[in-house]
């Protein structure tokens, strides 16, 4: 038999956007080591209620069919919770899937996406793929959002702006009163994207609480997930509200069948008065752990903000690298922003006097010890 030659190559490479060749891929957290313990992805250091599971483990007898697209019975517990129609309620592969289809659905090529800076680590390529320009608006001196020079940021070319509250990763919130002004100085045709991922850690009456907002603004879209207070972060699976034209432009992008079967049993599950009741125990533990472990970085002397979420933010500046490596090494992985500072995770109660050790050793002599 005749052999055959393979073509010699071209050297012609298939074309692809510049801006996202260039774009980082998204950073999850590096696993925890052997007896380690991982603080960086702000996931729920509980494990799923049997209930929940087994919610889970029923769908895989229908494994072979698609699931409902709509998720219709989920959003129309929703929508009971919310005193919305179901029809004002999206869900989602998790609340950054459904950023990402609300940001496709308003933004065109060199339009403008404004955001705080630095917030959610996702918002910048999320824009990017839209083909959106990001906005990055500075943090305020103490961490938090300066709503002033974010509503100053907008242009005509402004087509989504995100506030995201609790701030992942500095964890301050917006007060009710300052995302009230804000709001009066948002023309009407720019959507406003308010995160909540956090939301059920929040103890501040002050804060920002997008139930009390539903249908008070035609651009406001509140997004929650099920991933962090509810410990389905495995599943993703979560939901926004919000006016009907705005969610069925955002349902036009969406990847079709994204939420499946498992996940819609799971918040279900999840969303029963007991099981509930039980998960929200767990979320008022964790807040206690986490002002707890506050008040103990601040007692050192780092300069903490007030925390908000699941986490707390060690403002760590040049060294932030070396402090998250002697950290690694004594088996934490942590979140590390290089030059600005480190997301902890507020994990397993064992992980606290290994943290509050290797901390207390690197507290910087000339750091302001005042906490923020």
């Amino acid at each position: 038999m005749e052999s055959v030659t393979a073509p010699e190559p071209t050297g012609a490479r298939v074309r692809l956007r510049p801006e996202i060749a260039a774009l980082p891929p998204y950073r999850q957290g590096r696993p925890a080591p052997v007896d380690g313990f991982k603080l960086s992805s702000n996931e729920n250091p509980f494990p799923p209620l049997p209930g929940v599971v087994d919610a889970v483990a029923a769908t895989a007898r229908e494994i072979n069919r698609y699931p409902d697209a709509t998720a219709l019975v989920l959003r129309e517990r929703l929508a009971e919770r919310f005193d919305v129609t179901a029809d004002e309620v999206l869900v989602g592969a998790g609340s950054v899937s459904l950023l990402a289809q609300f940001i496709a659905a308003a933004t065109a090529q060199g339009e403008e996406v404004v955001y705080s800076w630095r917030s959610f680590e996702a918002y910048p390529g999320l824009a990017t793929v839209a083909g959106a320009t990001s906005v990055r608006v500075p943090n305020r001196p103490d961490h938090g959002h300066d709503l002033d020079a974010m509503a100053a940021a907008i242009t005509d070319r402004t087509r989504v702006v995100i506030v995201c509250s609790p701030n992942n990763p500095t964890g301050m919130i917006v007060t009710a009163a300052e995302f009230d002004a804000f709001m009066t100085r948002v023309p009407g045709d720019v959507l406003v994207l308010l995160d909540e991922a956090y939301i059920e850690f929040v103890r501040d009456a002050a804060s920002v609480d997008g139930r009390t907002l539903i249908g008070r603004h035609p651009n406001l879209v509140i997004l929650r997930t099920f991933s962090k207070a509810y410990g389905l972060a495995g599943l993703r699976v979560g939901y926004a509200i919000g006016p009907v034209a705005v969610l069925d432009a955002a349902r036009a992008t969406a990847i079709p069948l994204g939420v499946t079967a498992a996940s819609t049993a799971a918040a279900l599950a999840s969303l029963e008065p007991a099981a509930e009741s039980e998960l929200l125990a767990r979320v008022e533990t964790i807040t206690q752990r986490r002002d707890a472990l506050r008040d103990a970085l601040v007692s050192q002397g780092w300069p903490v903000p007030k925390a908000h979420g699941n986490f707390v933010w060690l403002p760590t500046g040049e060294t932030t690298a070396a402090v998250a490596d002697r950290l690694f090494d004594a088996g934490l992985v942590t979140r590390a922003f290089p030059p600005e500072g480190i997301r902890i995770s507020v994990g397993e109660p064992e992980s606290v006097d290994t943290l509050l050790r290797i901390l207390g050793e690197l507290v910087p002599a000339s750091q302001d010890t005042h906490p923020i």
